[in-house]
């Protein structure tokens, strides 16, 4: 059996030589997740886009995270990488205080937004850290008001 393992940085090591020690194997592409429970992921599993190789993004370096139909892009400063987990998964793990929903399709880091223009129709452009504008949805507009206190 192999399982994924989103759980804090602090335990990571430690669940997982357990689970290794039972016969377990700890695998990024596993089916299954492990997570721990009222705890939020400090790192995401994902490939890095030029090479495929795998890697640990820490949260707090994620700009945002873009769905493109069964494919992510999770989009740091520095470097692109790609996830095959459907973006409801991550939203689970990933901090509410720290990343909220935008769109059907993107959630981005709150502390990553340079900027907040409001725009017609009860939606919001974002201007990110890495200068990249994207758009608040109506359908999210209510919800990204009450994450910013705005």
């Amino acid at each position: 059996m192999k399982i994924r393992l989103a759980i804090s940085d602090e335990k990571y090591e430690e669940v997982k030589s357990y689970f290794q020690t039972k016969g377990i194997d700890i695998d990024d592409e596993a089916e299954f997740i492990l997570t721990e429970k009222e705890k939020y992921a400090g790192h995401i599993s994902a490939r890095k886009n030029d090479t495929g190789d795998k890697a640990f993004i820490a949260t707090d370096e994620v700009l945002y995270i873009e769905s493109y139909g069964h494919q992510l892009e999770i989009v740091t400063s520095e470097e692109l990488f790609i996830s095959k987990d459907p973006l409801y998964q991550l939203e689970k793990i990933l901090d509410p205080k720290l990343f909220t929903r935008i769109s059907k399709s993107v959630i981005i880091s709150k502390r990553k937004v340079k900027e907040i223009r409001p725009s017609l129709s009860m939606k919001f452009v974002l201007v990110m850290a890495d200068n990249r504008k994207l758009e608040v949805t109506r359908n999210y507009y209510s919800s990204f008001k009450k994450a910013f206190n705005i």
